[in-house]
């Protein structure tokens, strides 16, 4: 796990605030279904620059969101805003992120495959959690056949070092179960047609939580 406190990847940073400003609708719709029937306190992880701020439901009363990448954080602030729920936005990792009390959900979306450690973070995650709270989670996750071998090409080679330690092909759903989760629904889809030659092609949306006892 990092022991930073804040990271600074200004390339990443100004390419990610172009994306959010040019999301398709149809990320747009995955991020809303996400979020859908969240309520209580939440706790989002990687908030980016807040494009999942207007989507959270009424009942949500409190969203703390963590982003460490200080280029993306005012941003995020802004956008915290004009958010229909109360938003906080703190500028630290996950991994040196204390809570004082548990979260009834945490939300990741496109950042567990930029953490040094997965696991940890996960394990992190789940203490996070009060017993039957929830995990929801929109991810970038390993492929197979000749996609997830252009993964473990970009992942062996420039990928994570040009976006923000990203990795194409991490078992991010079976990590979330390893790390104790029991999941209730799950699936994938393709945010580019299977012939794009980008690493990062399959998503999966889902939704798992931490057992009542």
């Amino acid at each position: 796990m990092t022991d930073k406190a804040t990271l600074d990847h200004p390339f990443c940073a100004r390419l990610l605030s172009v994306m959010s400003r040019h999301e398709p609708e149809s990320m747009r719709a995955w991020r809303r279904e996400n979020l859908a029937g969240l309520s209580g306190r939440v706790l989002e992880i990687g908030a980016g620059t807040g494009t999942n701020f207007t989507l959270y439901p009424g009942a949500v009363t409190e969203v703390v969101a963590i982003e460490p990448e200080l280029r993306l954080t005012e941003t995020a602030r802004a956008a915290a805003d004009s958010a229909p729920v109360p938003v906080t936005v703190i500028d630290r990792t996950i991994e040196t992120f204390d809570a004082s009390e548990p979260f009834d959900a945490v939300v990741c979306s496109l950042v567990l495959c930029s953490v040094d450690s997965p696991e940890a973070v996960l394990q992190q995650v789940f203490f996070f959690l009060q017993p039957g709270g929830e995990l929801r989670y929109l991810e970038h996750v390993s492929s197979a056949g000749m996609q997830g071998g252009l993964q473990r090409l970009a992942d062996a080679t420039v990928w994570p070092r040009m976006f923000g330690n990203c990795h194409a092909h991490r078992d991010t759903e079976r990590l979330i179960t390893d790390a104790g989760f029991l999941t209730q629904t799950a699936r994938r889809h393709r945010a580019l047609p299977a012939w794009a030659p980008i690493p990062v092609a399959e998503m999966a949306i889902g939704r798992a939580i931490r057992p009542a006892a």
